[in-house]
C-alpha cells in the first residue's frame, strides 16, 4: 500500500461505567503514536475515527482491545496520503451516536446483521423497506439503488419520521445502512422496541460493502461521505473530489465551487442566503486565520472544524 496513513473507522457498543477514567489514558496513547482524529467515549461504548502510520494504529488497537469489553471492537481501514485531521481528541458524551431517545440500547438487543456479500439479496427484495439512516447532505452525494431517503437534518430525527411514516403493522420486513455501522445498528434497536418485527441492518456499513463487494457487482451509486478531510470516497475507497463547505458541512461539487454564491470557508449555494451577516463575518475572518495556518504550516488555529466530526 503506497498510502502511508491508515484511517481507522471504529465502534462498540458496550457498557463503560468508567468511561470517563479511560479519557486521559486513551489521549496519552493516540498522542504517543502520532493517532490523530477525534474518539467519543460514553457509557454505551465508543466511536469516532482516526487516522495514523500503521503502527500507530495498530498500536491503539492493541490498547483498547486489551480491555476484554472492547475486545471485539468493529474498525473499518481506508487509507490516504497524509493525516486527514488536524488535531487528537477524546470526548465524554452521553451517547456515541445521538438518537435521543431513553432506553435504546444496542448492547442488549440489535436487528439482524447482514454480511456484504448477502447485502444485495436482502435489499432486492421486493418486500424489504429500505432506508437510508444518514443525514441529506450524505444522502445526496451517494445512496443504495432503492433506499429511501428520510431526509433527515440529524440522526435525532429519525424517530419521529419512522413514527410519521412507518407502521410495525404493514412494514414486516426493514433493512438499513449507514457509513460504518454504527448509526443503523442502534437504529435498528429502536425498531426492535417500536415493535417491528424483522430489522436487517449492513454489517460494518457501507465503507465495508465497498471493501467486499466488487463494483460490477454493486448497488451502491455515487460517492460515500466520510468524516474527515477527504469528505467522500469513491467505490474503490481512493479520496473523492467533493469538498467541503465549512459553513453548513454539505459537500460541494466542482459545479458548487464554481457558482457565484460559493465564497471558500464562508458560503456555498445550499447556505449563502440562510446566513446572518454576523455569521457571515465570523466565517471570514475564521477562513483568513485558516489561510495564515497554512501559509505558517501550523494547525488549524481556532475553532471547531466541521471535519474532524465522527458520524451522528
Amino acid at each position: 500500500m503506497s498510502d502511508s496513513i491508515v484511517v481507522a473507522a471504529m465502534y462498540k457498543f458496550v457498557t463503560l461505567t468508567d468511561y470517563q477514567e479511560l479519557r486521559e489514558p486513551l489521549l496519552a496513547v493516540m498522542k504517543a503514536n502520532d493517532v490523530k482524529g477525534t474518539l467519543l467515549l460514553a457509557e454505551e461504548g465508543i466511536n469516532g475515527t482516526v487516522s495514523a502510520p500503521r503502527e500507530g494504529i495498530d498500536a491503539l488497537l492493541a490498547w483498547l482491545k486489551a480491555d476484554p469489553r472492547l475486545a471485539g471492537l468493529d474498525h473499518k481501514e481506508s487509507y490516504c496520503e497524509a493525516h486527514p485531521f488536524y488535531r487528537t481528541k477524546v470526548k465524554l458524551k452521553r451517547e456515541i451516536v445521538t438518537l435521543g431517545v431513553p432506553g435504546v440500547d444496542p448492547s442488549r438487543q440489535v436487528g439482524t446483521y447482514v454480511d456484504p456479500e448477502r447485502w444485495n439479496d436482502v435489499i432486492s427484495d421486493p418486500e424489504v423497506l429500505v432506508i437510508d439512516t444518514r443525514n441529506d447532505y450524505e444522502v445526496e452525494i451517494g445512496s443504495f439503488e432503492g433506499a429511501v431517503d428520510p431526509r433527515t437534518k440529524s440522526f435525532r430525527e429519525f424517530p419521529e419520521y419512522v413514527k410519521a411514516h412507518y407502521d410495525p403493522s404493514r412494514h414486516k420486513k426493514v433493512a438499513m445502512f449507514c457509513t460504518g455501522g454504527i448509526r443503523c445498528e442502534k437504529a435498528s434497536s429502536f425498531m426492535l422496541d417500536a415493535g417491528f418485527e424483522k430489522v436487517y441492518h449492513l454489517k460494518g456499513g457501507i465503507l465495508n460493502y465497498l471493501e467486499k463487494v466488487p463494483e460490477e457487482q454493486s448497488l451502491w451509486r455515487g460517492d460515500c461521505f466520510v468524516f474527515d478531510n477527504r469528505v467522500t470516497v469513491r467505490h474503490d475507497l481512493s479520496e473523492g473530489e467533493y469538498d467541503q463547505c465549512h459553513a453548513c458541512r454539505r459537500p460541494i461539487s466542482e459545479a458548487d465551487r464554481a457558482s457565484e454564491k460559493y465564497e471558500p470557508g464562508v458560503s456555498c449555494p445550499h447556505c449563502w442566503d440562510s446566513l446572518s451577516e454576523k455569521t457571515r463575518a465570523r466565517a471570514a475572518e475564521r477562513q483568513r486565520q485558516i489561510e495564515l495556518a497554512k501559509a505558517r504550516r501550523e494547525p488549524h488555529p481556532i475553532g471547531r472544524d466541521p471535519r474532524e466530526l465522527v458520524e451522528s
